[in-house]
């Protein structure tokens, strides 16, 4: 079976899906680096530019770029990928797009599963981008080996970049549109808030990912944390390992509650309205 056929069965939750999943035989060798940040920062620009970097380097590179869900078709919107469109014809990049679809934290549903077949389709990198998103959607660490938080000029005072939460879960930041007024304030406003972490102390790094400026000082942090994981890192791999555990068990819980009969849910909820019982009860007994 093809990749893209494995992760439109995943993505679709057909029964085949969990036959093929536990068919997989993971490579282990896919370093996962996760890309996120609030929208605008340009994202999915400093992705391509990655996928420049590692296919240069002669590496396979798979891309996952959750993209927010269409209102009319409920699939993803694809903008994405379609700014990553040069490297269609390239065999060593595989790039998809899915629906975020009401999933938290930035990420699909599908996103750990999908993260799988790439692993034992033989990619050496895997990126995943995530849909813009705010100060506490951070699930992206959870199945990241690393987290790149990309941040612009023009987001806020210092008491926005000193919030908890997306502030909290980069491995590196970089200050996006170099060329924009503010950035070096910005990097300075990022400093003082990394020094704060101790020891960990993620390096902060200006780059303009459209002219290609400090794109070589990122990829010499990403490489940092990319050659504790080929070295056989335990902390990066079970960070990530666990952290993909969680997310398939929520997805696999959530198709179980969507697939809870109508009828009882009507039922329980003539017994909420007529004062019989509690919501917190009518819950527990409709997943008993």
């Amino acid at each position: 079976m093809s990749l893209s056929k494995g992760i439109t069965l995943v993505e679709n939750d057909l029964r085949e899906a969990s036959s093929l999943l536990r068919t997989l035989k993971p490579t282990g060798k896919a370093f996962i680096l996760g890309v996120t940040g609030p929208p605008g920062t340009g994202k999915s620009t400093l992705v391509d530019r990655l996928i420049e970097v590692y296919r240069k380097r002669g590496l396979k590179v798979g891309v996952i770029a959750v993209d927010p869900t269409s209102p009319i078709t409920g699939g993803a919107l694809l903008g994405d990928r379609i700014r990553m469109a040069g490297h269609a014809s390239d065999g060593g990049v595989y790039i998809r797009s899915m629906a975020s679809r009401g999933w938290s934290g930035g990420l699909s549903r599908a996103t750990s599963q999908v993260i799988q077949l790439m692993d034992a389709a033989g990619f050496d990198v895997i990126l995943v981008e995530t849909v813009g998103i705010g100060q506490s959607d951070i699930e992206v660490v959870s199945v990241s080996h690393a987290v790149l938080v990309v941040l612009m000029p023009g987001l806020g005072d210092d008491v926005q970049v000193s919030k908890a939460g997306l502030m909290e879960i980069g491995d590196m930041y970089v200050v996006n549109k170099a060329d924009l007024e503010g950035s070096d304030a910005m990097v300075v406003s990022i400093l003082g808030v990394v020094r704060g972490m101790g020891p960990r102390s993620p390096p902060v790094i200006k780059v303009s990912a459209l002219s290609g400026e400090g794109i070589e000082k990122l990829e010499v942090a990403i490489e940092a944390v990319r050659s504790r994981f080929k070295h056989g890192d335990v902390e990066l791999r079970l960070r990530s390992a666990k952290g993909m555990i969680i997310e398939t068990a929520k997805s696999s819980l959530l198709e179980r509650l969507g697939r809870l009969s109508q009828p009882n849910v009507e039922r329980l909820a003539l017994l909420v309205v007529s004062g019989k019982l509690t919501v917190e009860d009518a819950a527990k007994r409709l997943v008993r």
